[in-house]
């Protein structure tokens, strides 16, 4: 069988650095700092008091306002940069073949902060169920691929995608899949979460996964610095427009680029931690590779996971040695989570759209605040620590991972006429 080729024609982003692609990629390339102190809540009695929220964004900016209400806030982040993508895909709906238009969206947690509220205002009552009827289908993870669907009646495959941190990678990787395989002519996917709540700080603060670098918000998230002590939470949507090389073509589509391959694996090691020596990273590029028929010499840069994480950002590194061997010395690795968070089942999209964008303008976003060598990660290496690089990219790999050992990874790279 003879697999088709798949391009991306639509990008859409709502990021603590930026609400939209142009903003997104203009505070990547100047090393902008999401994270400042929490504002959704009271968080002065919570260890970690800041996280990377969204800046000056109302939904109510983007949808109807009896609309959004029946939205948690992770279905409108996916709803605004799904619009973001869609409208840069420019697709001409008279002529599109909706049966032949999906969406596969991930999210790790979805509804959380819906859960929360209905829960603590039927416990603050006297025991009568009182719920919002909206309830379920705000917080259930599937509903923002469906009212994406709904909105401009893409009847094509439509499911969502769970794998924790990995879950839009994961979504990315099975749109790919069902256009080449023949399933679907264009898909919409990406990730969106709003994890930004009281439950979703103290969860992540008892399991002591979070910075607690509450005097200096800005330089808390140090993938790769010695005095790394745990990630920044996130929020928000990224997504991109997938589609058949052909089918793009023959509508006149503007391409950014084509995606390789994807490739999947899991740790099994421990529900929470990597594996030490990075067996599940060092596959999954593997994986990826081997699908996307390259050498590891073909890859000019990995957008790392690199949550700023003391055990994961050094078994990362030491997968990306195992794998490109000394031609890893010759690539810029980088983590955007410095400066987004951790934006958790919306990592992957976010991450990838930075990876796209890296080899449109020829510039490697930096991993900033980093300070201080870690001499257990392999000084060597190009981090491509605090500034931006100027440098030709041609081939971008991805790396996300995911509470319970999941790991994606996806390979995009210049498109080749």
């Amino acid at each position: 069988m003879v697999l088709r080729r798949v391009v991306v024609t639509g990008l859409g982003a709502l990021t603590p650095i930026g609400n939209n692609i142009e903003e997104y990629w203009n505070g990547l390339i100047n090393g902008v700092s999401g994270a400042a102190p929490i504002t959704y809540f009271d968080a002065s009695k919570f260890k970690t008091q800041f996280a990377c929220e969204l800046k000056n964004f109302n939904a109510e900016d983007f949808l109807d306002r009896k609309e959004a209400r029946k939205m948690d806030r992770y279905a409108q982040y996916a709803m605004v940069s799904s619009d973001e993508a869609v409208n840069d895909a420019g697709f001409n709906f008279e002529k599109l073949d909706k049966d032949r238009v999906g969406v596969i969206w991930g999210s790790g947690i979805g509804g959380l902060e819906t859960f929360q509220i209905e829960v603590l205002n039927f416990a603050a009552g006297d025991g009568t169920p009182k719920f919002n009827p909206f309830f379920i289908p705000k917080m259930i993870a599937d509903i923002a691929g469906g009212h994406i669907s709904i909105k401009y009646g893409f009847r094509g495959p439509n499911f969502t995608t769970v794998s924790a941190c990995a879950s839009s990678t994961n979504a990315i990787i099975d749109a790919f899949n069902y256009i080449r395989l023949g399933h679907a002519d264009a898909m919409v996917t990406g990730g969106s979460e709003a994890a930004v709540t009281i439950a979703g700080m103290g969860g992540f603060n008892a399991m002591h996964a979070l910075s607690t670098r509450n005097d200096d918000p800005k330089t808390a998230s140090r993938p790769m610095d010695k005095d790394r002590d745990g990630f920044v939470l996130g929020e928000g949507a990224g997504a991109l427009v997938l589609e058949e090389y052909e089918h793009a073509i023959a509508r006149g589509a503007k391409i950014y680029c084509e995606i390789g391959g994807g490739g999947m694996s899991a740790d099994a090691h421990h529900i929470t931690a990597p594996h030490p020596e990075g067996l599940g990273a060092k596959n999954v590029m593997l994986n990826c590779l081997r699908d996307a028929g390259l050498q590891p010499t073909d890859v000019d840069g990995v957008n790392m996971h690199g949550t700023s994480t003391p055990l994961g950002d050094m078994a990362e590194s030491k997968a990306i040695l195992h794998v490109f061997g000394d031609h890893a010395y010759t690539m810029n690795l980088n983590s955007t989570k410095s400066m987004t968070g951790h934006l958790l089942g919306a990592a992957g999209a976010v991450e990838t759209i930075s990876s796209i964008l890296s080899m449109k303008h020829g510039i490697v976003p930096p991993t900033i605040n980093h300070f201080t060598n870690d001499e257990s990660i392999d000084t060597k290496l190009n981090f491509t620590f605090n500034q931006a690089q100027k440098r030709e990219m041609n081939v971008v790999m991805s790396n996300t991972f995911g509470f319970g050992g999941h790991n994606a990874c996806v390979l995009v790279k210049k498109l080749e006429i």
